[in-house]
């Protein structure tokens, strides 16, 4: 039976995945947000109602309501659901209730859910199994990050970031590592690491549940499951990898057998433990070598991971998500490399108050790749301000460790700053989880423009 849903914040990367899951599913959706955006635009077509902006009168009695935890309580649209009874659902809530009767393949960890789990979802896809998805990622080869399968198995990435991902007990996952992130919620390392432990002991098939041998934490903890990395104990394992340009070319040994040359359309050493642990899960689920070679050959990535924005004036514009210390590195180490000797030009807008005092002391120590680094204001994601926690302060640690090569332009000045800073041939990467993914495309038009005159 058709049931009604209302989104509170559907542009979100994580929302508009369920929406998308329930339109497809032949139920109403409805939803708000602050501002429009493309995602809204195409959850539009795909047959959502969508407002912007959050009105009381927007919610009626028959409609469930879904919400997620930056949700302010005091939001009208919240307050009127309580206040007409309505069902209301936390997004984990609805995605745990999606994944009842499917074989749910949960990817977790603090870094690389959603190049994981899109490459997951493209290799079954390519094998004709036809899963669901609900990713926080636009997968270029399937166009979407929401998507109801007619298969048995539902790839979906599982949040730590509020403990939700306790609330889903999939048959099989990914669990990439363990890192010093929203300590906000967790308030230690002892506590964020056993949530992963309990995460790992809800898995229904130990055959099918792959941890990182390589991560420290993982290793601590003892969890379960088959292991994968470059360690040489663990049951998958890495024996070689080489970078060439925009591939990867890595070798396997898994349960008596070597798997050479395996190829994969993505850059940097995490990429390739990714892309072992799919390539281990998918031989497990009885996918055939032959066929997860070819979907890793075909693999077009995901938006905002590594994203190719476009080239003019042969400056080339990359976009990407990482704002945490640990992911910074790993994608500008890679970038680097993949440049093959071009300047590579970063701008950073560090993202949330919370997380910018948390990894200070980091910031410094992840940005020795970029030959100019342009840092803008944090993007508050909601949180208010910390005392002493200010983008002057971070830029006074950079400057220490990059006294020469170090910019710093408020946002609003961020794009037409990069204009003067860029040359002939250079590599730009845009990387932040806030508004900073629309210096990209705003700079290319700008250098069309300066083309053309």
């Amino acid at each position: 039976m058709s049931e009604m849903y209302h989104f509170i914040g559907i542009g979100g990367i994580g929302m508009s995945a369920l929406a998308r899951v329930l339109l497809q599913k032949g139920h109403k959706v409805s939803g708000s947000d602050q501002a429009n955006s493309a995602l809204l635009e195409s959850l539009r077509k795909e047959g959502a109602e969508v407002v912007v902006g959050h009105f009381a009168e927007t919610i009626s009695q028959k409609v469930h309501v879904i919400y997620n935890t930056q949700v302010p309580k005091d939001n009208p649209e919240y307050l009127q659901a309580q206040k007409l009874d309505c069902p209301i659902l936390h997004r984990s809530d609805l995605l745990a209730t999606l994944l009842e009767g499917t074989k749910p393949l949960l990817v977790a960890g603090t870094h690389g859910k959603t190049t994981t789990s899109s490459l997951l979802a493209h290799v079954l896809n390519e094998a004709g199994l036809a899963p669901s998805i609900a990713i926080g990622g636009i997968v270029h080869s399937l166009g979407t990050n929401g998507k109801h399968g007619a298969g048995n198995y539902f790839v979906a990435e599982a949040d730590e970031s509020d403990g939700s991902f306790l609330k889903y007990r999939g048959f099989g996952a990914i669990i990439t590592n363990i890192d010093n992130d929203h300590l906000d919620y967790w308030e230690t390392e002892q506590k964020l690491e056993k949530g992963f432990v309990k995460f790992g002991e809800k898995i229904r098939s130990l055959a099918h549940c792959f941890v990182c041998l390589d991560d420290e934490r993982i290793r601590r903890a003892k969890m379960l499951g088959t292991t994968y990395g470059f360690h040489p104990d663990a049951d998958l394992r890495i024996t070689h990898y080489r970078q060439d340009a925009w591939h990867l070319l890595f070798d396997l040994q898994f349960e008596g057998k070597a798997y050479r040359e395996i190829e994969l359309s993505l850059i940097g050493r995490h990429n390739v433990l990714n892309g072992a642990a799919v390539f281990g899960l998918a031989l497990r689920l009885g996918i055939d070598e032959k066929e997860i070679r070819r979907a890793f050959k075909s693999f077009q990535g995901v938006g905002r991971r590594a994203e190719k924005k476009g080239e003019q004036r042969h400056v080339t514009v990359y976009d990407d998500y990482a704002h945490h210390p640990t992911e910074i590195l790993a994608t500008l180490q890679a970038l680097k490399s993949a440049g093959g000797g071009r300047r590579l030009v970063v701008a950073f807008q560090p993202h949330r108050f919370s997380r910018t005092r948390d990894c200070m002391d980091q910031f410094p120590e992840v940005f020795d790749a970029a030959d100019e680094l342009v840092i803008t204001d944090i993007y508050a994601a909601g949180e208010k301000p910390i005392p002493g926690v200010t983008t002057e302060e971070l830029l006074k640690k950079m400057r220490v460790k990059y006294p020469l090569h170090l910019h710093y332009f408020p946002r609003q000045k961020l794009t037409a700053g990069l204009l003067n800073l860029l040359k002939k041939g250079d590599l730009l990467v845009t990387m932040g989880a806030g508004d900073i993914t629309k210096v990209g495309p705003e700079l290319l038009d700008l250098l069309e423009k300066d083309a053309a005159q």
